[in-house]
């Protein structure tokens, strides 16, 4: 496809920080349309692309992201039904709504249009983000296109729909799990002593050097924990303290409850 547009329906913290990556990627902010009631002119006058109504973005746009919650999904989609039906060409829809399967967002779109869906997370928003994504009817050209307009974004990965809900609960809230973990990390340097300031900074890079760490080195997290902790050393004290605390159950039990949700949104 030459030249694509990239639409955005929603320009809330993650929709506007996908349309950042579209803006910086290949497609560049003259192939990106923004829409929505409350943000899109401001981000739109910051990046340089275009400000438009849900209809023209339905209308204008090859692949359309639905950036808007999963309960105010059905009545947004209602209201596009007649511009996408007046279609001529193939467009692409692609949801990140928590919970809405491809099956269903066709039903609210009322047609078996292409649809990839994503669940993104925010790091996105640092071209860091973990992406996973299924994609249904859509050729391999439009997957293409979309991946390569999207990889300022971060990392995407392919993976079968029934799985989308597990892996949301993963990535998707797990920077949430994240900034508890570094601000609880940061605090116990705080009440050693250090600069508030200093321990953020150093909690911060300690998870995203370790995280690089994993993904770069290939070996397993408790492989890497072990070479940590020395024998008789402090921190292995450390890891006695957290595993007295329950963390690992807690944190499973977290990612268990998040998957539930989404499993939850997607029957509404």
């Amino acid at each position: 496809m030459e030249h694509p547009i990239f639409g955005f329906i929603g320009c809330g913290n993650m929709g506007g920080a996908l349309a950042r990556a579209a803006c910086a990627g290949p497609a560049g902010p003259g192939q990106v349309l923004l829409a929505d009631h409350s943000k899109a002119q401001a981000l739109a006058q910051e990046l340089g692309c275009t400000a438009c109504t849900n209809e023209e973005a339905a209308r204008q746009s090859d692949f359309l992201f639905l950036g808007v919650k999963p309960q105010m999904m059905r009545d947004m989609l209602a209201q596009l039904r007649p511009v996408l039906a007046q279609r001529a060409g193939q467009l692409v829809l692609v949801s990140m709504a928590a919970g809405l399967t491809v099956a269903t967002i066709r039903e609210m779109a009322g047609g078996d249009y292409p649809v990839i869906r994503i669940m993104p997370n925010t790091p996105v928003q640092v071209g860091e983000g973990m992406v996973q994504y299924t994609a249904q009817d859509v050729s391999d050209a439009q997957l293409r296109d979309f991946l390569q307009a999207m990889e300022k974004a971060g990392r995407f990965d392919l993976l079968a729909e029934h799985l989308i809900d597990a892996g949301s609960a993963v990535s998707g809230c797990g920077p949430a799990y994240v900034c508890l973990f570094a601000e609880a990390l940061a605090d116990g340097g705080v009440a050693c002593g250090l600069p508030r300031d200093k321990a953020l900074e150093y909690a911060a890079q300690t998870l995203a050097g370790t995280a690089r760490l994993i993904l770069e080195s290939g070996k397993h997290p408790g492989q890497l924990k072990d070479a940590v902790c020395s024998p008789g050393g402090s921190t292995i004290q450390g890891v006695r303290e957290l595993e007295a605390g329950g963390l690992r159950s807690t944190v499973m039990e977290a990612v268990l409850a998040a998957f539930e949700k989404n499993r939850e949104l997607g029957k509404q």
